[in-house]
């Protein structure tokens, strides 16, 4: 019994550490500027602000991620971009279940409070992220969504409440 009770305590132990790990490297990731690939991160400060017109949005069908960050919290995370008719937006799907509303809270966020700042290729732009939720424009954005990347994401999905779109616009 002693034995036993001994190679339980170790194999916890030695489970422990690579939960340590990963707990440690997520909170040291938040303050971080930016996200990495499996963690959220913190402001994003780095990078030219931009100023000046609206840029030619078609340059982000050849990006596969942006990095996102809401102001309010501000947490940054990478995630999918589409442009359609020069105007830019980013999603979540899964929204329509109970465990993509727990595991995806930025939607709910930015639709509270949608100031945020997306940063492409170095530069940072300041953004309002508005929900759309139904409206032709949504076939011309499903359209190009399908094209670059593996998302269900369609107008009657998004009208169904099932993905939540939003237009990144110009702040101010």
């Amino acid at each position: 019994m002693f034995l036993v009770k001994r190679i339980v305590i170790i194999v916890l132990c030695l489970l422990l550490i690579p939960v340590a790990a990963i707990t440690t490297a997520g909170a040291k990731q938040r303050s971080a500027d930016g996200p990495n690939r499996v963690f959220s991160g913190g402001e994003l400060v780095a990078g030219e602000l931009h100023s000046g017109p609206e840029p030619d949005w078609s340059f982000v069908a050849d990006i596969p991620t942006i990095e996102m960050q809401l102001l309010n919290p501000a947490r940054s995370r990478r995630i999918w971009i589409a442009e359609a008719d020069n105007k830019i937006y980013v999603w979540s799907g899964y929204m329509g279940t109970t465990v993509g509303r727990l595991w995806k809270r930025w939607p709910v966020q930015a639709e509270r409070d949608g100031r945020a700042v997306i940063r492409i290729n170095g530069i940072r732009y300041e953004r309002q992220l508005v929900r759309v939720k139904s409206g032709e424009a949504l076939d011309g954005l499903s359209a190009a969504i399908a094209a670059k990347y593996p998302s269900q994401t369609t107008r009657a999905a998004v009208e169904a409440g099932e993905a939540w779109v939003f237009e990144a616009r110009p702040r101010g």
